[in-house]
């Protein structure tokens, strides 16, 4: 959906991403993202050549503000660096499209990913808050031990996902809390930066999951926004169960891989085979290679490892199997959306009589888009909560 976003009299066209979203009717701005826009044009926060850092900006509401059009040559003297933090590489896309759809330039524009350091010399941070709170930790710890006391900080979310205990966070890690009024069901954090303590980041966690087929345990490293940061989730464990025997050579993705293990799995089990880790998250992509260069480096020149939005950059019709637990939300926003594009892109880069082989909750009804797509699926297991599902080409 084309979302007209008008704030500080700058009317901006924004798009959601990826563009070929089956859901069209989400926009890619929300009242957060105004207030947060408003407020720093009433206390007047962007002074000429400041340096300003944006956490979390989903599809570029807040990056494209600061980036300048094009011809605008008066704007020359009053630049503004701004850098872009995300975990997420559709993000980091969305936020080049709309750009460029814009007819911006993005010549003071630095697009970082999360694991990378922060620049030095903050003035101002931007931080929409994510919904996960491991990630959150990870990134105010990592803002604590970069910037200094003069940087000011503003957050900002839906008034309702700001619960004491996350306000708790930013008190803990850096310094005095308060929040605003709320305004269209928005609210704004503001932190003073004085706790004088620095800390020790608590990620990547590091736990062990058994492997049978190799008869001793694997050493799993988790991100902090990669899911199952402790222990294997139940969804992977039942997954690992149902998957398929694969053939010698074989050429595998793991499609949507979060930490790795069930390409790993497969790995252990087959080691002629060949992998593609696939993610749009830069810490899962980090977290998969760890885990195969951890447990299994004699077979590491046998995997690639891929940020993507979704199989977008795969060849066609390249591999015998892709297995996948699709996703079934994007930021905030319930969509499946997501699940419909790897199902497609599956398709299209099977090899004729390859597998889809997927894992979905029951009420998902994943089976009625594998038939529609493929024309045939195939139930391999079940049970009270997961479906096991397979579609050949």
């Amino acid at each position: 959906m084309l979302s007209p976003f008008s704030v500080n009299d700058k009317q901006l066209i924004l798009s959601r991403f990826p563009l070929a979203q089956v859901n069209r009717s989400l926009q890619a701005w929300d009242s957060a993202d105004e207030y947060l826009l408003n407020h720093c044009q009433a206390q007047q926060l962007i002074a000429p050549n400041s340096r300003v850092v944006i956490f979390n900006d989903a599809f570029g509401a807040l990056t494209t503000h600061f980036c300048q059009f094009e011809h605008d040559d008066s704007a020359d003297n009053n630049k503004i660096d701004v850098y872009c933090v995300n975990d997420s590489y559709v993000s980091c896309q969305g936020i080049a499209h709309n750009i460029k759809q814009n007819q911006l330039t993005n010549e003071n524009l630095t697009q970082l990913y999360c694991l990378d350091e922060l620049p030095k010399n903050i003035d101002l941070i931007l931080f929409k808050i994510p919904k996960n709170k491991a990630l959150l930790i990870e990134q105010l710890i990592k803002i604590k031990n970069t910037v200094s006391e003069k940087t000011v900080f503003i957050a900002a979310d839906r008034a309702k996902d700001i619960h004491s205990s996350t306000l708790k966070l930013f008190e803990k890690y850096l310094g005095t809390t308060t929040t605003s009024l709320a305004v269209k069901k928005a609210r704004l954090v503001f932190c003073q930066l004085d706790q004088p303590q620095s800390f020790t980041s608590p990620f990547p966690t590091v736990w062990t999951l058994p492997n049978t087929a190799l008869k001793r345990d694997f050493t799993i490293s988790n991100h902090a926004n990669v899911y199952s940061r402790e222990k294997l989730d139940i969804g992977a464990r039942y997954f690992i169960e149902n998957l398929p025997e694969v053939a010698k050579n074989s050429k595998v993705i793991d499609l949507g891989c979060g930490n790795g293990v069930i390409g790993l799995t497969i790995l252990a089990s087959q080691p002629t085979a060949s992998i593609q880790f696939v993610d749009e998250s830069q810490m899962a992509i980090s977290s998969a290679k760890c885990n195969v260069e951890t447990n299994l480096p004699e077979l590491r020149s046998q995997c690639q490892f891929h940020l993507n939005d979704c199989l977008t950059e795969v060849e066609s019709n390249s591999v015998d199997l892709i297995l996948c637990n699709p996703p079934f939300h994007q930021q905030a926003a319930t969509t499946d959306h997501i699940a419909w594009q790897m199902f497609k892109d599956s398709h299209r880069v099977l090899k004729k009589g390859g597998e889809l082989r997927i894992i979905g909750n029951r009420q998902l009804a994943y089976h009625i888009k594998l038939k529609r797509i493929f024309g045939n699926e195939t139930l391999i297991a079940s049970n009270n909560k997961f479906v096991t599902q397979s579609a050949i080409k």
